[in-house]
């Protein structure tokens, strides 16, 4: 049947929402921690709008023409950094399900381009921004203001634009394993530098070098990062004929990078369809031995404990959160030494993080996870065969970041203490995050992008890990704080005392895990389900 009428912007809007509403209907869990992501994003939008607006209220245009550039810079590298590697992308509606519908690659576009407008995320970048209007009303007029409107308006949209063609992009773009892993890689890297960035822009702002920091806004207002938050402070100053000039440089990126993503975009649909046929080679060893490892026992426990190492290594989407976290766990140290601050500070903090992967880890399996409800697997079983086969591989790196640290301190004795700090904050945390991934999971969508979440699968896995880390922390704190105040001691009790404080965290959080498992299967399995 042919289509007769043209199709708008508007229907994909009022899908996205449908399919929003829908997806809380009769789930009390995810309206709070839906209620929780306006809360946040509240808080994101007062405190960005009362940040831009200092400028203006301090009458200084100097330090408007200093800071606003940078702030949009900052939030469309936010936009930018933030989905591909913590928050996801939201792909309620998936490319893949137009597939079959005759839809112009234009019409797609625009109408998946607002309908990723229409989210708390949008609402919440375009609200903080507003306060750069504000400054800019004080200081230029209504003239000046109106310029700035106009600015933060192509800025929202050259946020979206870019997340959603870089996402696009690099869900094209990972095909191969070997292709994932370069990227996931690339992009933890280029995440974890946002750490030493701050710090050092941290250092530069206690020295009070504003001449420099106003020479690089300067130079950003000319990129596509500023020039679109440098419109109304043209005005403001006298400057109105580099308006249309950087209008013209706004509107070029926005549209460069709509076009990679309608290029992009198609395969998205096709899928792993189009991926190419494997070759495949027979064997003549058993099931089981293919699955099992050598030294694996041949019990039920050795059977999930191979098959979730196998996964961890397999799945795209987990091993790209041990591939963050390994370079994270680098970084940090790294970043605070080069701060001048005491690397061993996050030792805690990064002992915490370990443990975050399993944060949503039934999420991972999604409906698979069915069949080991069918075969009646104990929850005890369950908890423990996939935190053995996590810390498999986080282990050795809490060891490797545990030698970084004793490094940079420069005292090579510490090795033991710092190494029980880090393994009694990943117990903590795996306390923590165990029966969290039991109530509180939910359902990664269906789709060969490894960036994407459902809808409000974003901020979810968001607090989970905010959530986590506070109370990790927190909880791990004191043995920290003891560790400083018998320094010379927990150089020799450190290593046993810190495993001991680990496991209890640890057997204390997996057997009120295993018992909510045993009491709750069809309830996880309805919130790992994706929604058709």
């Amino acid at each position: 049947m042919a289509v007769t009428g043209k199709v708008g912007a508007w229907p994909f809007v009022r899908l996205k929402l449908r399919l929003t509403a829908n997806g809380l209907r009769g789930r009390s869990t995810r309206i709070a921690l839906f209620v929780l992501g306006v809360v946040f994003a509240g808080f994101f939008a007062i405190a960005g709008y009362s940040s831009f607006a200092i400028p203006g209220v301090l009458d200084s245009l100097f330090a408007a023409e200093s800071a606003l550039p940078l702030g949009g810079a900052t939030l469309i590298l936010g936009w930018l950094f933030l989905p591909l590697v913590f928050f996801g992308v939201d792909e309620s509606l998936d490319p893949a399900r137009f597939a079959l519908l005759p839809l112009p690659r234009r019409t797609l576009i625009t109408g998946l381009f607002a309908a990723a407008l229409a989210g708390l995320p949008a609402l919440a970048t375009l609200a903080a921004s507003a306060g750069m209007v504000d400054t800019v009303a004080r200081l230029g007029g209504p003239a000046a203001a109106a310029a700035q409107a106009v600015g933060i308006l192509l800025g929202l949209l050259l946020c979206v634009a870019v997340s959603r063609a870089v996402t696009s992009a690099f869900a094209t773009a990972l095909r191969s394993r070997r292709s994932r892993d370069l990227a996931a890689i690339s992009l933890a890297l280029l995440a974890a530098a946002i750490g030493p960035l701050q710090l050092a822009a941290l250092a530069g702002a206690q020295r009070a070098d504003w001449d420099t920091v106003a020479a690089v806004s300067r130079v950003v207002a000319w990129t596509p990062l500023g020039a679109p938050y440098s419109l109304g402070l043209d005005v403001a100053a006298g400057r109105a004929w580099q308006v249309p000039l950087k209008l013209l440089i706004s509107l070029a990126a926005i549209a460069a990078l709509l076009w990679w993503w309608s290029r992009t975009v198609e395969s998205a649909m096709v899928g792993i369809a189009g991926a190419s046929s494997r070759r495949t080679s027979t064997s003549t060893r058993s099931p089981v031995d293919l699955l099992l490892f050598r030294r694996a026992p041949r019990t039920r426990f050795g059977a999930l404990v191979s098959r979730e190492i196998r996964y961890w290594w397999r799945d795209a989407k987990r091993r790209a959160n041990l591939i963050t976290f390994s370079v994270a766990a680098l970084f940090l140290p790294i970043s605070l030494a080069v701060s001048a601050s005491a690397p061993g500070g996050m030792t805690i903090f990064v002992g915490v993080l370990a443990a975050l992967a399993l944060a949503n880890q039934f999420g991972f399996d999604g409906t698979a996870y069915a069949a080991n409800i069918t075969t009646g697997v104990p929850g005890r079983l369950e908890i423990n065969s996939r935190a053995l086969a996590h810390a498999i591989y986080t282990i050795p790196m809490l060891l490797a970041t545990a030698v970084l640290i004793t490094l940079l301190s420069g005292n090579p004795a510490r090795l033991p203490g710092t190494l029980g700090l880090l393994l009694a904050a990943y117990g903590v945390g795996l306390g923590l995050v165990l029966p969290l991934s039991i109530r509180a999971a939910y359902a990664l969508p269906d789709t060969p992008n490894p960036f994407a979440m459902s809808s409000g699968g974003g901020a979810t896995k968001g607090f989970l890990a905010l959530g986590v880390l506070l109370a990790g922390v927190l909880i791990s704190l004191p043995l920290q704080v003891i560790s400083l105040f018998i320094a010379p001691i927990w150089l020799w009790i450190g290593l046993p005392v810190g495993i001991a404080y680990g496991t209890a965290a640890y057997l204390i959080g997996s057997n009120v895990a295993a018992t909510q498992l045993d009491k709750r299967m069809p309830e996880l399995l309805t919130a790992i389900t994706p929604n058709r």
